[in-house]
């Protein structure tokens, strides 16, 4: 049989190897619960966790010598319990209605051809390129990369971010109106995400509403290329995103960091991704006021009646690029059975072709909406 029995498994494999240009769920970090017995259509359970707050003053925490401790009320984790249904999501999709599945087909020919070439050069990347199995990985991952960047946006509907809630964020902390246009700017006025003002306000208010900090200490953000472009016209941003890297920093000489994040990161742009003995590698992000910072080109594109009036004296339809400053366990994902796989389709025309998709039993699920600020940046 010229299709071996771990070819599936080889290419499934794949499934799972990051990728630098599809960074948002590494940047997110979700919370994953895997349970193997979980069929589409049955749930699965993610917790959401959250502190006491209110701590009181010194006086309200001070005992007596003769009060008795243990007679008092036990208080339990906080913990919110979220239910995700667990679905089947396969790909690819059909190229004339998206909402339709397809799959994807591979000539005798052409993969016994490439399995020479694996056994000749030893480079499974080469392999997938020659077969053009490369697309429907791309496929899977930038859909993958696509659905945890919507459960992020899913927060806008929590209102306008403040102290108290997670939300949205329009330049200049306007409020969206009922009716269009849902902003109005002045003369003079910016609707561009500023860095000395705008970001600061976004910063201070996760602060304000404890939303945790990454292990590192610092928050994220995944930023659309438009509004880092917006960002990059202040100076001092600018200083910090323009070094391009030079690959990783040697771990024999921890004297370079944390410094030489700044200066070596994983560029060729913004702490991007960049290559190491040849294999690409993930985004390290760069820092800035309080910020870990990725650039994505996979946010989807959305607009807003808005007037500008440095631009136009009437209102227009301006495209607002998004940056999506978050939090660690802003999003949840429950997976049934064995995870995403390379499935194969049984008619294949007397072995002629071999006809496969990918699939994957799983939930996906915004856990905490104020946990994550969606701010947004007027292209004009």
């Amino acid at each position: 049989m010229w299709i071996d029995n771990d070819f599936p498994k080889l290419l499934g494999a794949e499934l799972y190897r990051p990728h630098p240009a599809y960074i948002i769920e590494m940047a997110v970090e979700p919370v994953v619960v895997h349970d193997f017995s979980k069929q589409p259509g049955q749930t699965v359970q993610l917790d959401r966790y959250r502190f006491w707050g209110k701590p009181g003053t010194k006086e309200s925490r001070e005992r007596t010598a003769d009060q008795t401790l243990g007679t008092a009320s036990a208080r339990n984790i906080v913990k919110d319990k979220v239910l995700v249904t667990l679905r089947e999501y396969t790909g690819p999709a059909d190229t004339r209605d998206s909402a339709q599945p397809s799959t994807f087909k591979v000539a005798r020919e052409t993969l016994i051809t490439a399995q020479r070439l694996l056994l000749d050069t030893g480079n499974l990347n080469v392999f997938h390129q020659s077969i053009g199995s490369l697309t429907l990985l791309d496929d899977y991952r930038r859909w993958r990369d696509r659905v945890f960047a919507n459960e992020l946006l899913k927060a806008e509907a929590n209102g306008q971010a403040d102290k108290d809630q997670g939300g949205y964020y329009l330049p200049g902390g306007k409020t969206k109106a009922s009716s269009n246009p849902v902003a109005t700017y002045d003369a003079g006025e910016s609707a561009k995400f500023d860095v000395t003002t705008d970001l600061l306000e976004v910063v201070k208010d996760m602060r304000k509403r404890n939303v945790p900090t990454f292990a590192d200490g610092y928050y994220r953000c995944i930023v659309d290329p438009t509004a880092m472009m917006h960002l990059r016209q202040n100076s001092d941003f600018r200083e910090i995103a323009r070094y391009p890297g030079s690959g990783m920093i040697n771990p024999m000489q921890p004297n370079q960091a944390p410094n030489a994040n700044f200066y070596q990161g994983m560029g060729p742009a913004y702490g991007q991704a960049g290559f190491v003995a040849g294999q690409p590698v993930m985004p390290t992000g760069f820092l800035f006021e309080g910020v870990r910072w990725f650039e994505s080109t996979n946010l989807p594109e959305t607009s807003f009646n808005v007037k500008v009036t440095d631009a136009s004296s009437s209102a227009a339809e301006y495209v607002a690029s998004q940056l999506v400053f978050f939090g660690p366990q802003a999003v949840g994902v429950g997976i049934g059975g064995n995870n995403a796989q390379i499935l194969l389709n049984n008619n294949d025309d007397f072995s002629r072709f071999i006809i496969m998709i990918w699939s994957l039993f799983a939930g996906f699920e915004v856990l905490n909406k104020d946990f994550i600020t969606v701010g947004y940046s007027f292209v004009y």
